[in-house]
């Protein structure tokens, strides 16, 4: 997705004046992908615009220190030393717990559709494009886990021994909010983990969010515009969430991706090529365009409708754009 700040418009003689802010932008890798956080500081504040770019590379050093602790692509990471681990219940470092706790409030608020002990069926997905079939789901179960605090820094994970737990699916979303929390000194602040954004709106302010058309084509797909001013949909919420899921990003053959439908143990039989998510979090966000690009647009439409989403838009296999109604508001 891409993050801008338009320019201000000239407030009305009629109106209070509309606030002035200095957007300042810090662009990183990581995630495998791009990391932006955008600080909006008084126009008028010289010190508070240097701290704000200090805050910014601090930030997205924590950013990427968080993506190590969670990611499968390192044979080091806590998260594969739990998945190596042969014991049925292990320690784990807070914030891998935490990232964990997440996932498992993903599953129980999509019922089950976002499921992050699929690690085998993605990794099958990978290796034999998708050649995973409803028994190698059934012996994979592992609906099982739990996690156990006896304080702060004594947490355990509990699992059959085996399982694999991934979090690149629900990662992203749970970094950017997390990160947005430690910019809470400025009046406004957006992270955009590769994609997956998280919003803090000054009064006053706006911000416009871009969502790519995975084929290709110049233009985006819409125009995500937030704001907390005079007429604003959603005036009065400051912060925010927008998140993207798809077939179109990982895939390893016809019909083989990285979305793994839990139901059946293989990527989902879907019409939906990518779904965009406005909620209230990045990672809520997250959770529900994954699991709406799992049901198909159909039944996806119905899941976002009744989980009360702020918005969506859904790209369909044949070129179709569907929408929420109640997003329109937000378009630009």
């Amino acid at each position: 997705m891409a993050v801008d700040a338009p320019p201000r418009p000239e407030a009305p003689e009629t109106r209070d004046p509309v606030p002035a802010f200095t957007h300042t932008a810090h662009a990183a890798r990581a995630m495998g992908g791009r990391l932006g956080i955008h600080l909006a500081t008084q126009a008028d504040d010289a010190d508070d615009a240097e701290a704000a770019a200090r805050d910014a590379e601090r930030v997205a050093e924590r950013v990427l220190s968080w993506s190590r602790l969670i990611t499968r692509h390192d044979p080091a990471s806590p998260l594969m030393r739990l998945n190596g681990d042969p014991r049925a219940t292990v320690p784990v470092r807070p914030t891998l717990a935490a990232a964990l706790a997440w996932a498992d409030d993903a599953g129980r608020m999509t019922g089950g559709l976002v499921d992050v002990t699929r690690l085998a069926e993605r990794l099958a997905a990978e290796s034999a494009a998708g050649a995973v079939g409803p028994a190698d789901a059934a012996a994979s179960d592992t609906s099982g886990w739990h996690l156990d605090a006896a304080g702060p820094r004594r947490i355990t994970v509990t699992r059959t021994p085996g399982t694999g737990f991934d979090l690149d699916g629900v990662g992203k979303g749970w970094i950017a909010d997390r990160a947005l929390r430690l910019l809470d000194r400025h009046p406004g602040a957006v992270v955009d983990a590769d994609g997956d954004v998280a919003v803090r709106i000054a009064p006053g302010d706006r911000w416009e969010i871009g969502v790519e058309d995975p084929r290709g084509v110049e233009d985006l797909l819409a125009v995500i515009v937030l704001a907390d001013e005079p007429g604003a949909p959603g005036r009065g919420r400051r912060t925010w969430g927008v998140a993207t899921s798809g077939t179109s990003v990982h895939r390893f053959g016809p019909g083989a991706h990285h979305l793994i439908d839990p139901r059946t143990g293989r990527p989902a039989a879907t019409d939906v090529v990518q779904a965009t998510v406005l909620a209230s979090g990045a990672a809520a966000a997250e959770a529900f365009a994954k699991g709406a690009v799992i049901l198909g647009s159909a039944a996806g439409l119905d899941f976002l409708d009744r989980a009360g989403v702020a918005g969506a838009i859904l790209l369909l296999e044949d070129g179709r754009v569907l929408a929420l109604p109640r997003t329109s508001a937000f378009l630009a």
